[in-house]
């Protein structure tokens, strides 16, 4: 069953037991056998989390791991790293801290700008991950429902990145300009994350995906050296041959793609304005005028602008309705989807389209977003089911729409790997209930035990306490 080929390795201290060893083999095979769908059926407490572990390992392919919340996110992240220490696990999440999207409310007549807190180690971590996926074959990135959420063409993205090779000639000016057009800001002062510094024929950067820096030493148009180093204290951890460099941002376009993007915003702008003024909505043409015309300059300018996404469809080259590219699109064709807590991660999934397009029907109505923005939005959950060749849907409860999906492939794991099982439920007539309670809880207390009783409301524990007492169960 173990894939001796497969670049994941798993390291662990334990093996798998109860159902585990049947459940990894199960899906394995059905993978192997290529079964689209299948569903992992297990208990709380079955080690899910260590199977799908060796499932990965087993089938050894790129893996999309999704999860419903951050935290539960998180908690997988860890686990699968510690399973797979020399491989590439990452993590994709949401980068906001703290996020109010853009709204108009016509009833106020109140616009609310857009408001965000970006987590700088968070975005370093989505950027690395987009990195691993092109640069390596044992990925495994563990995702919420961010990764539906448009990103970036990936093809522009590698083709932008910058290859800094000691073997290769390249002028020091040259570089430095191609570090600019991929988002990269100098600054002598501030050495952080997507910034560099030059110091004479010496140029020293850290990627916005990498905790180290790199110190690149040129002599004429030769590079001489390549180090990394720890940015704050200097230590030096090895001489490099060669290091690739993507971009700090994952919305890139190359200077033609940027000026065709401009020419097709300016005639959509101006599309936009006729219909206004035919309306003789002069307030809405004024409004999406000025904003538009302010975007397209500093697109210019820069390459750049506040809320570049909402032109992403110009910016990519995409017709109007077609989906945007999402971190799916990064992975090769032949990888591995596993659904955590499937039950409540399909149905977030299938939701998030319809609660973006409201809002953003609204902006575009009232003159504050072109049309185009309604194609920078989440996937369909239609487009999402699509993407995706091979997924297995894990969960102790698993809906409908994954039993119905799986046709009948459910792998079951109800033995936990400790052997225990869950206590015996035994259900008692209403009648009785109390009476029961007493003599089960004068069992207990013969063999020196204790008894903890739950009710459904507060006021039902005070009046099962207060009975207790007078029949004389408070024992002591």
């Amino acid at each position: 069953m173990e894939n001796k080929q497969s670049p994941f390795k798993i390291r662990s201290n334990f093996s798998p037991k109860g159902d585990q060893p049947q459940a990894i083999k199960e899906l394995t095979d059905g993978l192997n056998n290529n079964l689209p769908h299948q569903t992992l059926l297990g208990v709380t407490g079955s080690g899910k989390t260590f199977t799908i572990a060796n499932v990965i390992a087993n089938y050894g392919k790129p893996t999309l791991v999704i999860s419903h919340n951050k935290t539960l996110a998180a908690q997988l992240f860890g686990e699968l790293k510690s399973f797979f220490p020399e491989n590439a696990v990452e993590f994709f999440i949401s980068y906001y801290d703290y996020y109010q999207p853009e709204a108009y409310v016509p009833t106020t007549d109140v616009y609310i700008e857009k408001d965000t807190a970006v987590n700088e180690d968070i975005d370093r971590l989505r950027l690395r991950a987009t990195a691993s996926l092109l640069d390596r074959e044992d990925v495994i990135i563990v995702a919420s429902v961010s990764c539906i959420y448009g990103l970036g063409s990936p093809e522009e993205y590698k083709r932008q990145f910058l290859v800094i090779d000691k073997n290769v000639e390249i002028d020091r000016d040259d570089m430095i300009r191609r570090l600019i057009n991929i988002h990269y800001v100098r600054n002598e002062i501030d050495f952080s994350r997507g910034k560099f510094r030059v110091r004479g024929d010496t140029v020293e950067l850290i990627p916005a995906y990498h905790d180290h820096a790199f110190r690149i030493e040129f002599y004429g148009d030769e590079i001489e050296k390549i180090t990394e180093f720890d940015a704050l204290t200097g230590e030096i951890y090895a001489d490099r041959q060669k290091i690739s460099i993507y971009p700090a941002k994952h919305f890139v376009t190359s200077k033609e793609q940027l000026g065709d993007a401009i020419k097709l915003i300016e005639d959509e702008l101006e599309e936009r304005l006729k219909y206004f003024r035919n309306e003789n909505l002069l307030l809405e043409a004024q409004r999406i005028e000025s904003r538009t015309r302010y975007d397209i300059e500093m697109l210019k300018e820069i390459g750049f602008c506040a809320g570049v996404e909402n032109y992403s469809r110009h910016l990519t080259g995409r017709e109007e309705g077609e989906r945007p590219f999402c971190l799916i699109d990064f992975f090769p064709d032949d990888f591995l989807t596993l659904i955590d807590e499937s039950h409540q991660s399909i149905p977030q999934i299938r939701g998030m389209h319809a609660g973006d397009r409201s809002r953003k029907e609204t902006l575009v109505k009232h003159g504050f977003r072109l049309p185009s923005a309604l194609d920078n939005r989440p996937l369909f959950f239609e487009e999402f089911a699509r993407l995706i060749p091979k997924v297995i849907y894990i969960s102790a409860t698993p809906a409908d729409y994954e039993l119905d999906t799986c046709n009948g492939v459910v792998v079951d794991q109800v033995i936990r790997p400790t052997g225990l099982v869950d206590p015996q439920i035994i259900v008692k007539p209403l009648s009785t209930q109390v009476d029961d309670l007493l003599e089960l809880a004068k069992e207990r207390r013969a063999k020196g035990e204790r008894v903890l009783v739950t009710t459904l409301t507060k006021r039902m524990s005070e009046d099962l306490t207060d009975y207790l007492n007078k029949v004389g169960a408070n024992y002591p």
